[in-house]
């Protein structure tokens, strides 16, 4: 089984990668956050700073794209492929509101006829290696059926899928029998997404695999960076091991950030990832709003990095 970082909007971004890289092992492949895409005349190519090829170096990137208007697609493609990139995906499963109200992400999946547009126009006029990454639907599960159904016969390099409508977000469960039966009516390379934490939640979603041999974690890796590791190896690092390998990380990361964006982005950056950490830290409510109350970078680090040792000493 192979394991890809799966993109976070704002947080998987090429400082956090490139370290992530350096300390952990398991992930083969990293998707980026996604990319809108744009009329040749208004593309700069200067601008891409997370996906340049100088800032990737040691992992496998697929460039993300976002939009619905199949030209901008091919003008953007062939951009990207001018720095080297021949692997490009497409997110038609953003939920977020802002997003999905200008028919993109999630948006696009109630119009079929908008989504076979866009990969015809790729298949036709670009030839790289095209995928998609989605939800089952909108609003309806029957959405991302149709969505296949017109795709078949189009060349697609894989389809993700994070089994969820768009309307629930990150609320409920996986529909994992929804999933299952993708699966079984068409034969495409499929990626599973979603909710894969823990050995244990792994195991549970493994049983409704039929042909997958890659999954996305994204939250999940966020929660403990070594989930990647841990599910290929099938057992929990010892506890020790854990957090002086997470200090390493921490302290890679932290002086990488800051170096590249100053403390106000960087305060910024790991209020949001902390959300995600306290969960490996076991940090109670309490603790967590105590920290993300620092409103000074250097105050937060400190009590960040007294989290983290304390952690080993326990």
């Amino acid at each position: 089984m192979e394991f890809w970082l799966a993109p976070l909007h704002g947080i998987t971004h090429y400082h956090f990668r490139n370290c992530l890289n350096r300390h952990v092992g398991g992930i083969s492949v990293a998707v980026t956050p996604f990319l809108p895409v744009e009329a040749a005349g208004r593309l700069n190519v200067k601008k891409w700073v997370d996906i340049q090829p100088d800032n990737n170096v040691g992992l496998d990137i697929i460039p993300q794209l976002i939009g619905n208007t199949p030209s901008h697609f091919v003008d953007t493609i062939r951009a990207l492929q001018g720095l080297g990139y021949e692997r490009f995906n497409w997110n038609i499963g953003c939920p977020a509101a802002q997003v999905v109200r200008k028919r993109r992400g999630c948006g696009i999946m109630p119009y079929p006829e908008m989504v076979e547009a866009v990969v015809r126009e790729v298949a036709d006029q670009t030839t790289c290696r095209f995928s998609i990454k989605m939800r089952l639907g909108l609003k309806r599960p029957q959405e991302s059926f149709q969505i296949l159904e017109r795709l078949q016969g189009y060349p697609l390099d894989f389809v993700a899928v994070h089994p969820r409508l768009g309307v629930q977000e990150y609320e409920g469960v996986p529909d994992l029998t929804a999933f299952q039966q993708l699966q079984n009516a068409f034969h495409y390379h499929f990626v599973y997404s979603g909710d894969i934490v823990d050995l244990l939640s792994y195991h549970h979603i493994q049983s409704y695999f039929n042909v997958v041999d890659c999954c996305l974690l994204g939250r999940g890796i966020l929660r403990n960076i070594f989930l990647a590791e841990e599910l290929q190896s099938g057992k929990t690092l010892p506890r020790e091991v854990r957090f002086r390998r997470f200090q390493h990380f921490y302290e890679d990361y932290t002086n990488t950030l800051l170096s590249a964006r100053g403390p106000h982005a960087a305060l910024a950056n790991l209020k949001e990832l902390w959300h995600y950490f306290a969960t490996f830290f076991h940090l109670s409510p309490e603790n967590l709003i105590e920290l993300l109350r620092c409103t000074d970078y250097t105050a937060f680090d400190a009590l960040a990095h007294d989290i983290v040792l304390r952690a080993q000493n326990v």
